[in-house]
């Protein structure tokens, strides 16, 4: 739990001393044991403090996507970047990363706004807010972009995913971002192993991609 109440899962390396921290900005469906698995495996292999935050606390939404996609009008970017940086805190590290997916990918590109996260991958985060997500809480992902610290970012986006055309990867580009596109993937081919999306061989080369960017020396 973050000192705001919002809920996070926490993971330190098993063995050896962590390098850093890492705060994971999940997906639309929350925290689950995906993520319970996922913070300790990156904590063991990157070894790295890993703190996950939930994006809908205090709500409970089931598992079904639609009521979680009605409620995303209703997230605060103010709110969730504290939750972010309550995460980063929470790891006990100086120096902090931020890795996301999909909703939680929209949001690491909100959070280049912020000096606290050296380094941040999106996994196919929406580079504009759809249509239905929009709300007077919600800024655009581009404009955060735009007035931050947009070369911290590393884009991984699936070269056949509705949410990110290839008019809105052109401008993420503009902005500064850097980006490798997975040609054949579509949304949410790298982090969840049990969608039908997912696509082994472009997942593990992304996260080897994303390693290398978080670990570099900016």
């Amino acid at each position: 739990m973050l000192p705001s109440g919002t809920p996070a899962e926490l993971a330190r390396p098993m063995q050896g001393e962590p390098t850093g921290g890492l705060v994971i900005a999940p997906d639309i469906f929350g925290l689950r044991p995906l993520y319970d698995d996922m913070a300790q495996r990156l904590a063991n292999e990157w070894e790295v403090v890993v703190c996950a935050a939930e994006p809908f606390p205090g709500k409970d939404l089931g598992a079904d996507v639609e009521p979680r996609f009605a409620a995303v009008p209703s997230i605060s970017d103010d709110v969730h970047l504290r939750d972010l940086l309550e995460a980063a805190d929470a790891t006990g590290c100086d120096v902090v990363n931020l890795l996301g997916y999909c909703l939680g990918g929209m949001y690491c590109h909100k959070a280049a706004r912020s000096d606290r996260f050296d380094r941040i991958v999106s996994f196919y985060g929406m580079i504009k807010v759809p249509e239905a997500w929009r709300g007077d809480t919600q800024g655009e992902p581009l404009d955060h972009l735009l007035s931050g610290h947009a070369d911290r970012v590393l884009a991984i986006i699936g070269g056949q995913d509705s949410y990110t055309p290839p008019a809105d990867v052109e401008q993420l580009a503009d902005a500064g971002v850097t980006i490798v596109v997975y040609p054949e993937a579509e949304h949410g081919f790298a982090h969840d192993p049990a969608r039908p999306a997912h696509r082994p061989e472009d997942a593990a080369d992304a996260y080897a991609r994303a390693r290398e960017w978080l670990t570099a020396v900016r």
